[in-house]
């Protein structure tokens, strides 16, 4: 763990950066990191690996925290005696059992990173002890012995893991865990221990950390939903309209020259949702460090996560927002502003990843970010709502409509049930005004939702005036009513044309 501090040991005492380290400037550099309580100084494992280091460097090894004199008495006893093997079978015997009870874990290991920091330092400290005895013993356990031990060792550590890791749902505690595996990995590795299987577990649970995550970030999108107003976020000056900018992506040379106060077509939602979807990618890089992965592996482990909060998490929240009963149009327009301009800055997401893994997306088997089919699902299911909602309240007119099928004489106008769904009909298509025509895409999306939204309801209503002549009570017409009826149409008919 010193080693993997040390640049950061150096940038905050600039005065012990040269020479060679005395025993208590290490120890007192430890204790600075423990008090530090930074996730990496938290995981001390109180054992250091000594073989590399140079002679005159005093560090704390093996020989410094235990006492190997009863051992070497033993077995120099045993030995005078003709009896060494017998004392070899026997310490060897024992120390089975202790290494099987050393890697029992504890029942609620999970539940703390500490459990985990005292299960890991256990083995590494068993480990330790014996690779001692193996070089300064000459034969009181050998290699295949310690490679034995290790094997038993490397698949009961794994399976605990395995089982315990899996109860974890808090995605720092996923962090810590991997960056404390890491050490206890990399410390084994340099006693000379295969740890290749704890590498290819870390990317097991690296599959859990990023549901983690994602449930994680479903309730950050959640509130961010609920919390928004659906409105266009008004600007009143220069340092206001670049903060959000700075914020989001967002270029349109119309609204720059416009005079302040002003607003941008979409609402608060855009931003705050753009910046998560970058600090998750930064939560999954974080999982990515010191596993020896290539800058392709990264790449695509990122990508494949990104695709999943988009296609998976952010859709659902998307959608609920979109179902909910209260839902009205205009915030059904904003949600199709909204979802227009967060597509349209997937491309920036996608170079926000390439800056990160320096992986270009026009490489080999590099993983697409096809996330971005979240954001027209979402425009198209809130285009249904509008067309869905426009034509329940058609309905709900329709229930008024009460023609006396039996008149002598037509109105004098059209039926007054007609004229309010008109009028309605009218300001709601007024709300589609809003929708933002400076740009082209905006524009084009602009036609197409009001046009097909007119053509629905028109349809809609056509198809249901035309049931109300059919219904089975309706069994007698007289003249007077059809030409009331004929009013009623004829008024739809002059809409329509007035209507651009």
């Amino acid at each position: 763990q010193q080693q993997r501090n040390l640049d950061n040991i150096v940038s905050q005492h600039p005065r012990i950066s040269g020479g060679k380290k005395s025993k208590r400037e290490l120890c007192a550099s430890s204790e600075l990191e423990v008090k530090n309580t930074s996730p990496m100084s938290e995981q001390d494992s109180g054992i250091l690996d000594v073989e590399d280091e140079d002679e005159d460097e005093e560090v704390p090894g093996a020989q410094d925290l235990v006492d190997f004199s009863p051992v070497y008495r033993c077995l120099h006893i045993y030995s005078v005696l003709g009896a060494r093997e017998t004392f070899e079978s026997y310490y060897r015997k024992q120390r089975r059992k202790q290494a099987r009870l050393v890697l029992q874990p504890p029942s609620n290991m999970h539940e703390t990173l500490d459990g985990y920091r005292k299960y890991f330092n256990q083995i590494v400290g068993f480990f330790v002890v014996e690779d001692h005895i193996l070089h300064t013993t000459q034969g009181l356990v050998n290699r295949a012995y310690l490679d034995e031990l290790w094997e038993m060792a490397l698949s009961k550590t794994i399976a605990a893991l395995r089982t315990h890791s899996s109860y974890c749902s808090d995605p720092s505690l996923v962090l810590d865990l991997k960056n404390l595996i890491v050490l206890f990995a990399d410390t084994l590795q340099g006693y000379g221990f295969p740890v290749n299987q704890l590498f290819d577990m870390l990317l097991e649970i690296q599959d859990q950390y990023s549901e983690t995550l994602l449930k994680k970030w479903s309730g950050v999108f959640r509130n961010i939903l609920d919390s928004d107003n659906y409105s266009p976020i008004p600007v009143s000056n220069e340092e206001l309209y670049k903060k959000i900018v700075g914020q989001f992506p967002f270029q349109d040379p119309e609204l720059e020259k416009q005079p302040f106060p002003k607003k941008f077509p979409f609402s608060e939602f855009v931003p705050k949702v753009y910046n998560q979807i970058k600090e998750f990618i930064y939560a999954c890089l974080k999982f990515s460090e010191d596993l020896h992965l290539s800058s392709t592996e990264v790449d695509d482990m990122i990508r494949k996560s990104t695709n999943l909060l988009l296609t998976r998490t952010l859709s659902n929240c998307l959608q609920n927002v979109i179902k909910r009963k209260n839902v009205g149009l205009t915030e059904l327009v904003q949600i199709i502003i909204n979802t227009t301009h967060l597509e349209k800055s997937c491309k920036f997401l996608e170079e926000f990843i390439t800056n990160i893994t320096n992986v270009l997306p026009e490489t080999v088997h590099t993983t697409k970010l096809y996330g971005t089919t979240t954001f027209k699902d979402a425009r198209h299911a809130a285009e249904e709502e509008i067309y869905t909602n426009l034509n329940q309240k058609i309905d709900q007119f329709l229930q008024l409509a009460d023609y006396d099928w039996m008149a002598l004489e037509p109105g004098s106008r059209a039926s007054d049930y007609l004229v309010d769904l008109i009028g309605f009909l009218r300001s709601t298509f007024a709300v589609f005004t809003h929708l933002p025509g400076e740009v082209d895409v905006h524009s084009t999306m602009s036609g197409k939702v009001a046009q097909t939204a007119c053509m629905s309801a028109c349809k809609h209503l056509s198809t249901s005036l035309l049931q109300l002549l059919l219904e089975a009570e309706v069994r007698q017409l007289t003249l007077g009513a059809l030409q009331q009826f004929n009013l009623d149409v004829e008024e739809c008919e002059r809409e329509c044309r007035v209507t651009p």
